[in-house]
């Protein structure tokens, strides 16, 4: 009994000198490395040289502003509008008075007006060009420009309808349906037929009215 007790004394001793060793392995194994670790940040910071904290800017950090929506409804109801506002099958005769020298004056319109624009003076601030047009096209083009001129708050405007020479039977298949479309655009005050030098019977000069 004693021997065995002995020996396994001896088999502890032997266990614990074991794990003594092996922690003291370990353990040194653990300081390698945070010496390398040290002897890294310390050439780091030899490298760098010294540093100083950032200022504060004081400037705002704004969110980005959300995308406005496209209007959808309003782009439909425009192009219905310029369906619906003038009309292919209106004639102006039935209501309104064009005279002989193709001139139009919406009631309350002064005789003088349509002088002065005959005699060019109200300067043209824009014009468009139909030569070429369908007549659908033409029409809605009309009533775009139209607008938009409204918009930019002009007031005197050029429409050129051509005089259609190049029609079949030379007919100006454009001039009439162009008078009768801006006799049914209330924003139309007067118009007359443009002088020579500003397109003479292909073109009429459009005085709309004041404000957008």
């Amino acid at each position: 009994m004693k021997s065995k007790s002995l020996q396994d004394l001896h088999g502890i001793k032997q266990k614990i000198a074991e794990r003594e060793r092996i922690a003291r392995e370990e353990a040194a194994v653990r300081a390698e490395a945070q010496k390398r670790t040290d002897a890294d940040k310390s050439l780091f910071q030899r490298a760098a040289g010294p540093v100083q904290k950032l200022r504060t800017h004081g400037r705002v950090h704004h969110p980005p502003e959300p995308v406005a929506p496209i209007p959808a409804q309003r782009q439909l109801d425009d192009q219905r509008v310029l369906k619906e506002a003038i009309s292919d099958e209106f004639d102006a005769s039935t209501l309104l008075e064009v005279d002989d020298a193709l001139s139009f004056r919406r009631p309350g319109i002064g005789i003088d007006v349509a002088r002065k624009l005959r005699r060019g003076e109200w300067s043209i601030q824009s014009e468009i060009d139909l030569h070429g047009f369908r007549t659908e096209d033409a029409r809605e083009a009309l009533a775009g420009f139209l607008r938009e001129a409204m918009r930019q708050g002009l007031r005197c405007v050029r429409v050129v309808h051509g005089k259609g020479l190049g029609s079949p039977g030379k007919t100006p298949v454009l001039k009439g349906k162009v008078h009768s479309w801006l006799v049914q655009k209330n924003e139309v005050l007067a118009f007359v037929q443009a002088r020579g030098d500003e397109g003479g019977a292909g073109a009429v000069v459009v005085l709309l009215k004041p404000g957008a």
